[in-house]
């Protein structure tokens, strides 16, 4: 649990899920983080959460004021064994935290617990007019490896793809 206005990182549990659901939701209409265009209950992610390892590829929240503001997951690369080292994160932050460095907080912890995770690569697949993400990767020493243009479908309007990818320093 936090203690006023430090935020605490932790293992996510499967009583989090309904936050964690209602946080990646919130981010659907602004058709910036997810490829997602339509709402997902708790049921429909239960299958998602239980596949996460915590001891390989985690699902982690941050806490602040007693609330998950914010969470990050490691997902496999590919589904092939010899990317068994490479892993995407996916980073999401309520939208009344937007701003406040929580993402960076949890990207920040991913990348120095990526050794312990056994990840040596890691990938973020990120839609190119998603600024505040694109900075954060690159603060973080992301480098662009790649663009998949137009890949994308919102409403009509197509978008590129941005691969941003970080090899871990052991």
């Amino acid at each position: 649990m936090s203690t006023d206005n430090q935020p605490t990182i932790r293992p996510a549990s499967e009583n989090d899920l309904s936050q964690i659901v209602d946080i990646y939701n919130a981010s659907i209409p602004g058709r910036k983080a997810t490829a997602d265009t339509e709402q997902v209950s708790v049921t429909d992610r239960l299958e998602w959460f239980r596949n996460h390892d915590p001891d390989r590829r985690p699902v982690w929240v941050l806490e602040h004021r007693g609330r998950i503001a914010a969470w990050i997951s490691l997902q496999s690369f590919y589904g092939r064994p010899a990317y068994h080292e490479t892993a995407e994160v996916s980073v999401y932050v309520a939208p009344e935290y937007n701003g406040q460095g929580f993402g960076t907080l949890l990207l920040q912890r991913v990348i120095e617990s990526c050794p312990s995770l056994g990840v040596t690569t890691l990938l973020g697949f990120v839609f190119a007019h998603n600024e505040p993400c694109l900075r954060m990767n690159k603060k973080l020493g992301f480098e662009r490896w790649g663009l998949l243009p137009q890949v994308a479908d919102f409403d009509g309007q197509k978008v590129d793809l941005v691969i941003d990818g970080l090899k871990i320093q052991a």
